[in-house]
């Protein structure tokens, strides 16, 4: 037996595809340009040393209207490490403390996200960091999610985040009387949709040529 159904009765189905279908998360992929990690440790008691990692890469799967579907792979390049002076990053990076030799790269896989309220979520994951996985936990904001002003003009989502993680737990305990165990880390990153819709969808046209200037009237006229 065939059942009939009448095209207008089709149509708030369709329409509710059509929406589920926009909704999906979408891919982006980490602008290691804009995406830094900066991070503090107490040095000896005097202050808090500083340092930076750049041209962090990984993707992110989001939809800002559901953020427990997200998901992040990021990997940090550790041989990036800059604290401003060659030979202090030479001893970071050296066999004794990050030995970024045998492990020049960080990865941080998430495993669960939290909404915390508007634009915010607790991402949960796996840090693996001088070849050890724990789980490590980031507060997350959303700062913006638009089209950027300048070419391409893709569409790019901006976040900001902060951590503490203790470097014991990852195998790196050395000079304990001079370096602290807490490491507070801030990241502030920006992912760039990928695929045809991140530039297709949110393309601004070119601007129009300027004219050309006019030219002098011939003399006697």
């Amino acid at each position: 037996m065939r059942i009939l159904v009448h095209p207008l009765l089709l149509a708030p189905l369709l329409v509710l595809l059509a929406g589920a279908a926009q909704a999906a998360p979408a891919t982006y992929a980490l602008d290691p340009v804009h995406t830094r990690v900066l991070f503090a440790i107490e040095h000896a008691g005097f202050s808090k040393a500083l340092g930076t990692v750049s041209g962090s890469t990984g993707t992110l799967v989001f939809d800002p209207e559901d953020w427990p579907s997200a998901r992040l792979d990021v990997s940090v390049p550790i041989q990036h490490l800059d604290l401003g002076d060659g030979k202090w990053n030479q001893a970071v990076l050296a066999r004794g403390l990050l030995d970024g030799e045998r492990f020049p790269q960080a990865r941080f896989v998430s495993s669960r996200v939290e909404p915390e309220g508007e634009n915010q979520a607790r991402v949960v994951g796996t840090l693996t960091l001088h070849g050890v996985s724990r789980e490590a936990v980031l507060e997350v904001t959303l700062n913006a999610l638009k089209r950027h002003p300048l070419p391409p003009f893709r569409r790019t989502a901006g976040f900001s985040a902060t951590a503490v993680i203790s470097r014991a737990d990852f195998g790196i305990d050395a000079w304990k009387s001079v370096i602290g165990d807490q490491v507070e880390l801030r990241i502030e990153a920006e992912a760039v949709r990928e695929g045809r819709a991140g530039r297709d969808d949110d393309t601004a046209p070119e601007p129009a040529p300027l004219p050309d200037d006019p030219a002098p009237p011939e003399s006697g006229s």
